[in-house]
């Protein structure tokens, strides 16, 4: 009735058979195992590096403590504009170091609209660059730029321009120039214009100025 298999042939052909299955079950949980880990792996640096740009963007932001223009003389040429926009910035609590010379502004004004960036250099009429590090005057300000001045009303270098926990920092913006004013008519009384302060970790700080509508002294500062 029953049938015993004696035979050891037959008897080791099964066993390797099983073997082989078992080696290939073993290799597939294998390579499975590191498919998950490595994909647990990249998802976590990339969860890390969305967090950290989230936390940029709410952090590393330019915080503006004031808005001021300095006016020009009421009597000469340029009687009703300023000769200077200034923002004093800081950056945000908690921020670390922010480059102000990888920094942009988006500009709008009476003359249009305009992407402002860092600038240590004044452009001459030849088409040769001075420059303007260790200067005061905002009209040898180009266009399309915005300069930096330290505590002591200087303008700085690219590698100085670095807001800290120490250093504070005014941007200097010349209103002669587009989009604030045009040569011989320099943003003035009773205009405005909006400003996005754009840090290196993209984070937005949004800035409306309006001058008054009447100055009163050469070299006044009124609030914008």
């Amino acid at each position: 009735m029953f049938e015993f298999i004696n035979n050891d042939e037959d008897r080791g052909q099964v066993g390797i058979g099983t073997l082989i299955v078992f080696i290939a079950m073993v290799l597939v949980a294998a390579i499975a195992a590191g498919v998950l880990i490595n994909t647990a792996g990249f998802l976590q640096s990339q969860a890390e590096a969305t967090g950290q740009e989230s936390t940029d963007l709410v952090s590393e932001r330019i915080d503006v403590t004031s808005t001021v223009g300095i006016v020009a003389d009421p009597g000469g040429a340029d009687d009703g504009n300023l000769s200077e926009i200034r923002l004093g910035v800081t950056g945000a609590p908690g921020a670390d170091q922010i480059d102000l010379s990888e920094t942009t502004i988006q500009a709008v004004g009476p003359n249009g609209q305009e992407n402002l960036v860092f600038t240590a250099n004044e452009t001459e009429a030849g088409g040769e660059d001075e420059d303007l590090v260790g200067g005061e005057d905002a009209s040898l300000i180009p266009e399309n730029g915005f300069a930096v001045q330290n505590s002591t009303g200087v303008f700085v270098s690219a590698d100085d321009a670095v807001l800290n926990d120490e250093d504070q920092f005014t941007i200097v913006l010349n209103p002669e120039t587009s989009p604030f004013g045009e040569a011989g008519d320099a943003f003035g009384e009773s205009e405005s214009s909006s400003l996005e302060i754009v840090s290196p970790s993209s984070a937005t700080t949004a800035v409306d100025l309006r001058s008054p509508d009447l100055y009163q002294s050469d070299g006044e500062a009124v609030r914008l």
